[in-house]
């Protein structure tokens, strides 16, 4: 990304296998565009294991710990994802805001996860699965830029002008 104005940042979405099969894809994609933040990538992918323990780091086996990364990986390669990268003023926090809470049960009305879904962790557990929470957005700055790496090369990422460009068609 060639914007060197800090508060103009990347964020990385997946829409996840559940919010695939439901078709909420449109409507998901949509309401950020709403906002003003301006899609420079996307694509569907249906992610193998070596993609999905990329983005779901070591770091998250020791915070969350191995059998939370594994029912998580499990979860993402299960059907495909749309990958989506997002660019916008502060867009990192901008689009956490927008998704919700993480057990979308708990997650506000008005947020995606709110709208879009009720699983709960206990629901979860029980059927000993990864929560099927819609939609996955980067944590942190830093988190987004290496979240985007493991999802776009970066000739799928476009840079152009906020608004409508006028082309000739020969």
């Amino acid at each position: 990304m060639t914007n060197t104005c800090e508060t103009i940042q990347r964020t990385l979405v997946l829409l996840k296998p559940d919010a695939v099969e439901r078709g909420v894809i449109g409507e998901i994609t949509s309401r950020f565009e709403r906002v003003g933040l301006k899609i420079v990538g996307m694509k569907m992918v249906w992610p193998d294991e070596e993609t999905a323990l990329k983005h779901y780091t070591e770091d998250l086996a020791i915070r969350r710990g191995e059998h939370v990364r594994k029912l998580m990986v499990d979860m993402l390669v299960s059907g495909p994802v749309v990958a989506i990268a997002l660019e916008g003023v502060e867009a990192v926090e901008l689009v956490r805001k927008m998704v919700g809470g993480t057990e979308p049960k708990s997650a506000a009305p008005g947020t995606i996860r709110g709208d879009y879904a009720h699983v709960s962790y206990k629901h979860a557990d029980a059927k000993k699965t990864g929560i099927f929470n819609l939609i996955h957005a980067s944590g942190t700055p830093e988190e987004a830029i290496q979240e985007i790496e493991v999802w776009f090369d970066p000739e799928e990422l476009h840079e152009f002008a906020p608004g409508y460009t006028q082309k000739t068609i020969v």
